[in-house]
């Protein structure tokens, strides 16, 4: 097989990384393969403690993608073992395990959102439980034995919890080996992972040498900053993207949802998501900033160019070309949707209050809760047939049908009977 020349495989590999252990054994390893014709084993790990997955996870799904374009074999690893033990990274307290049940078809969703990112044709997908449920107990006590509980507590987390008396049980002390010895079993040259797992792929490189093998090669990518994200002295900062703190774009997420969630960044952001999310080139990024920083072209035509690649990547460049047109009219030209989705809502005494419209339509979701219906009236974000309203208990009338919008992206059509 032919691959492209180390320096240039390297460039795109390096570009958006943190941590790189080690550049100079990355390099040897990328010679070897193109003297040798023989591809690269590229490692990366989610554990289905959750259905769905979002663009925080491409990152690193992303850094993949890369090097399978780039002629390497890419091994999707699903942790439906070290799920059952629960990834203590970043957690203040011990993390429930989940059911086999849970995982199993947690598993599924995974397998299916991956290849949105990976090329399917080109994806090996493992299960560590393959290896992990052969090696019994006495394997597992070997395998505990090549590591120490000193070396266990300089990692940051557990560190902190000894100190302030917090539990700890025994069974975390498990997962960064468990992870390590995957590596062993799947023979990985390179391990890809956040930079909140670097504790663990270090564990890895050591494990690996225990074993006999090369010490895997390690990449670390950034955590990606939620939609709320902001530039503070020179650096984006904000909470990680997460699903529990509605600051994600969903990779199952309706398009034109998607389309419209990646125009409500900042400017700021829209640099780091490109750096991070993007399939592009560095140059080609490096050309539009020039081309935005010059006047050239306007933020706003960047930042639809970049929600279109997105959108393209999980729904397909017609669906993104009707995501953009429909956002124009609806955003730009102040119109409301094309395809409202119409629902009807039964009235009590012949009448009905806008906090239980907005509560009672459940598809689509305009609101998640009460709560978040006080919160979005409060702030002027709901109006009905174009005119806002801040009143919970505003009555409606039976036998009229309205639009109802919440905040930018969230319409219905609603029949009141």
């Amino acid at each position: 097989m032919s691959f492209a020349p180390v320096d240039q495989q390297l460039s795109l590999i390096l570009r958006g990384t943190v941590d790189v252990q080690v550049e100079d054994e990355l390099r040897k390893k990328l010679e070897t393969s193109r003297e040798t014709g023989t591809p690269l084993r590229i490692k990366a790990g989610f554990d289905p403690t959750a259905p769905d997955l979002h663009l925080g996870h491409t990152v690193l799904l992303t850094k993949m993608r890369q090097f399978q374009d780039l002629g390497h074999h890419a091994m999707f690893l699903i942790g439906d073992f070290t799920a059952l033990i629960g990834d203590p990274t970043g957690r203040s307290a011990t993390r429930p395990p989940l059911t086999p049940e849970q995982i199993a078809e947690n598993a599924e969703t995974y397998k299916t959102q991956v290849f949105k990112v990976l090329d399917p044709d080109r994806t090996e997908v493992m299960f560590n439980s393959a290896w992990m449920n052969e090696m019994g107990a006495d394997g597992l006590i070997r395998l505990a034995a090549k590591h120490s509980v000193a070396r266990m507590l300089e990692r940051d987390d557990f560190k902190k919890r000894y100190a302030s008396g917090q539990s700890i049980s025994v069974h975390e002390f498990l997962y960064p080996l468990v992870q390590a010895y995957d590596s062993v079993a799947m023979k990985a040259d390179v391990e890809l992972g956040g930079t909140d797992q670097l504790f663990n792929l270090l564990v890895g490189r050591q494990i690996m040498r225990d074993y006999g093998l090369a010490p895997q090669c390690i990449l670390t990518t950034p955590l990606l900053e939620g939609l709320d994200g902001r530039l503070v002295d020179g650096q984006i900062v904000g909470d990680k993207m997460s699903k529990s703190l509605n600051n994600y774009v969903g990779v199952n997420d309706d398009p034109l949802d998607m389309f419209g969630k990646l125009m409500s960044v900042t400017d700021d952001l829209m640099w780091r998501y490109l750096d991070l999310l993007s399939t592009r080139s560095s140059e080609a990024i490096a050309e539009l900033r020039e081309r935005v920083g010059s006047g050239t072209q306007h933020p706003r035509d960047a930042k639809v160019d970049f929600a279109s690649e997105i959108v393209a990547r999980y729904h397909g460049a017609p669906i993104a070309e009707e995501s953009a047109a429909e956002w124009s009219r609806i955003f730009s030209q102040r119109k409301i949707p094309t395809d409202i989705p119409e629902v009807t809502l039964a009235t009590e005494d012949g009448s009905i209050t806008l906090l239980a419209v907005l509560t009672g339509v459940k598809e689509p979701e305009l609101v998640s809760s009460g709560g978040e219906a006080k919160r979005m009236l409060k702030q002027g974000a709901v109006s009905v047939d174009g005119e806002k309203l801040q009143d919970p208990y505003h009555k409606l009338a039976a036998g009229k049908t309205h639009v109802v919008k919440v905040g930018k992206r969230r319409f219905a059509k609603v029949t009141l009977s």
